[in-house]
């Protein structure tokens, strides 16, 4: 059995997970939490292995159950994210209809739209700019806001209480506190549409048979989880790109697919890590290790998404590679479901932005950009550029 001391190890480069996660990964699939005081935790560092766990329905994502890795104070569990099996299903199915294939088709002519009036503005304004904000954030704020029904002029308001919750230098609780803010006035914003229903998700969830309660939660993982790492992607993913003038041109040149590459940056980027925590629900074995029920266990997925048993030169981004089956979308039952929605945003954003600004750079040393290593949510605080 090995053992690792000193979890969680922050990132200190902005290409990859920390170096002392793919060290434990070539030593062994799962490590035992050393420090884990009273509990035994484990690390998953490979792909076919977090794969097992995160299919596995005797592993659990509740995270008020005891042994969970991240178990909060509160004995509330939050809707779909902390349940199982046929509760968790019956919430999912509440959302799918507004992230299938054929929904997100229909959403792209809007995706097109948004994308088009950010460029316009920063074209007529000319550079330099901060991407960050005002590209990539706008980008999926502006999807998710016109999804929910929430209105934009919200979206400072928002973004500021998911960035105070997702940051590992805040103090608990004022992650909580902030989350606690964000969830009120989406309690509000359900009142006022039970009121006032319109053309919008929370609207037709409220006609369905989850309480204000629940469509309250829902809307809140929704407007969380469908900004900030879209918005992350954007910046990271046009970062890589500039450092790859000859991904750009085999893309000019249409030698390469921007779908392809879009799911190349995924895997490569991975930029939660790590966030697919669970606790054993039962006795089982995976990579050899005995998992007793109550047991923590943390998917390192940027780590797993370097696998080199999975991907051949898995620290090199690549877009000619094979379609990756990566872990930026989780796997399994908890997969995100709005993962078609979010591959529609970046592929449209990086498309339209290197088409319509093929001059773009960046506006400062690539050494001097500014990233978020304090956040549960890796990504860019700004990310000056010019043409």
């Amino acid at each position: 059995m090995t053992t690792f001391e000193g979890f969680p190890v922050r990132r200190s480069c902005p290409h990859a997970p920390p170096s002392e996660y793919a060290e434990l990964r070539a030593r062994a699939p799962l490590a035992k939490i050393g420090s884990a005081a009273g509990r035994t935790t484990w690390l998953v560092t490979r792909q076919a292995e977090a794969r097992e766990v995160l299919a596995d329905p005797r592993i659990s994502a509740d995270s008020t159950a005891p042994g969970h890795p991240a178990a909060r104070e509160s004995a509330v569990r939050r809707v779909l994210i902390d349940m199982d099996g046929a509760e968790h299903g019956a919430f999912r199915r509440l959302l799918t209809p507004e992230f299938t294939l054929r929904a997100v088709r229909a959403k792209r002519t809007r995706l097109h739209s948004i994308v088009d009036t950010l460029l316009d503005g920063m074209l007529a304004e000319g550079g330099p700019r901060d991407l960050v904000r005002d590209f990539a954030l706008p980008v999926p704020s502006l999807m998710i806001c016109a999804l929910l029904g929430v209105p934009y002029s919200d979206h400072e308001f928002f973004q500021s209480r998911t960035r105070i919750a997702t940051d590992l230098d805040e103090p608990a609780a004022s992650q909580g506190a902030a989350l606690m803010e964000l969830r009120a006035s989406l309690v509000d914003l359900v009142e006022a549409k039970a009121a006032d229903p319109g053309d919008d998700l929370i609207s037709r969830l409220l006609a369905g048979p989850a309480t204000r309660a629940e469509v309250a939660s829902l809307a809140t993982i929704v407007l969380i989880a469908g900004h900030e790492t879209s918005a992350s992607m954007i910046g990271l993913g046009v970062v890589t790109l500039l450092q790859r003038p000859d991904v750009l041109a085999a893309l000019r040149e249409g030698d390469l697919g921007w779908p392809a590459v879009v799911e190349e940056l995924l895997r490569y980027h991975s930029i939660g890590e790590p966030v697919l925590t669970r606790v054993a629900a039962a006795d089982l074995e995976i990579g050899g290790e005995l998992i007793r029920a109550g047991d923590g266990v943390v998917v390192l997925g940027a780590t797993a998404d370097r696998d080199e048993r999975a991907f051949d030169r898995g620290d090199e981004f690549d877009p000619y590679r094979a379609t990756p089956r990566h872990l930026a979308f989780g796997h399994g039952a908890h997969r995100c479901v709005g993962a078609d929605l979010a591959r529609a945003e970046l592929e449209i954003a990086y498309r339209a932005l290197f088409e319509r600004i093929p001059g773009l750079r960046l506006a400062v040393d690539a050494e001097a950009l500014p990233f978020k290593y304090s956040s549960e949510i890796f990504g860019l605080h700004a990310l000056p550029v010019t043409w």
